[in-house]
């Protein structure tokens, strides 16, 4: 068996390809029993995931992925069992919105520079028209033909010195840790071995994650390998931090990275789900080894 928690997943809340409803029965479908939807700087899917997860007899679990500015590099902040009404929070994650509505404006610009025209247009019809991301770009770029898939378009038109790049300038790790307890949540650093960082780089960004009373790092990621998983659960022990295990999960086209496919956290660690009420036995399923 599998781990019974996905604490990291997306809807078309955010850059996600199901609704909320569909994510939540496709994640119970799979296996998941506690499930966190963790949208891109919003909340707005939770209401309906919630009702969802009541339906099928799924735990649903309060979610956000925040984007954060940390040493010239954007990295991710994901707030678990957070308050949705929490105005603390919500006042954040709105400037996170308002930012990102201006640099979707920017890239299709840039893009257009480029020679590709529409790609605003094409981006905000392939997303809820609340949020418009990279990602929604990068699905465009892909039916238009520009290139054949989208990780292709993410290395040749999206990241830093391509045509549609535009810097993020997201809020400090101080404010996202600050938002994310304000709200009564606990704060996750996401995916940490997707950011290519030196060893002592990724240290200075726990230790800071620390130094700001943040609680665990996601060990078990869906784009972390399985040596990853080992090198990220002994920084966890190491700093005394929690761990936690999501899939990232943001399309069934992408089947590489799937609902209900998480092994448990390596033994030794301990799970940012420590200390919830726990409706069954988690340890009986499946570590890595």
């Amino acid at each position: 068996m599998f781990c019974p928690y996905d604490l990291h997943s997306h809807s078309t809340a955010s850059d996600g390809t199901l609704a909320p409803q569909a994510l939540v029965l496709r994640a119970a479908g799979a296996g998941v029993r506690v499930l966190a939807l963790t949208d891109h700087d919003t909340t707005a899917g939770i209401e309906e995931a919630s009702l969802a997860a009541r339906q099928c007899g799924l735990k649903l679990i309060p979610g956000v992925e925040i984007s954060v500015t940390w040493n010239k590099q954007t990295v991710h902040i994901v707030g678990l069992n957070v308050d949705t009404d929490n105005r603390t929070l919500q006042q954040g994650l709105s400037g996170q919105r308002e930012f990102r509505d201006w640099r979707a404006r920017e890239m299709a610009d840039r893009l257009e520079k480029a020679g590709i025209t529409g790609a605003y247009e094409g981006a905000l019809a392939r997303s809820s028209g609340a949020l418009v991301s990279r990602t929604h770009f990068a699905r465009f770029l892909v039916a238009r033909g520009v290139v054949s898939d989208e990780r292709k378009v993410f290395k040749h038109y999206l990241v830093s010195g391509k045509p549609g790049h535009v810097p993020g300038n997201w809020a400090s790790l101080e404010q996202a840790v600050g938002w994310i307890h304000a709200a009564g949540g606990e704060a996750v650093v996401a995916h940490p071995a997707r950011y290519r960082m030196t060893r002592s780089k990724l240290r200075r960004l726990f230790k800071d994650f620390i130094q700001q009373h943040g609680e665990a790092i996601e060990v078990v990621s869906g784009s972390h390998s399985r040596d990853d998983y080992f090198c990220m659960a002994r920084h966890a022990q190491d700093l005394g931090l929690k761990v936690s295990a999501g899939s990232d999960f943001h399309s069934p086209e992408n089947p590489w990275i799937e609902l209900g496919r998480l092994p448990m956290p390596p033994a030794g660690c301990r799970p940012v789900w420590a200390d919830w009420e726990i409706p069954f036995d988690s340890e009986s399923n499946r570590r890595v080894h």
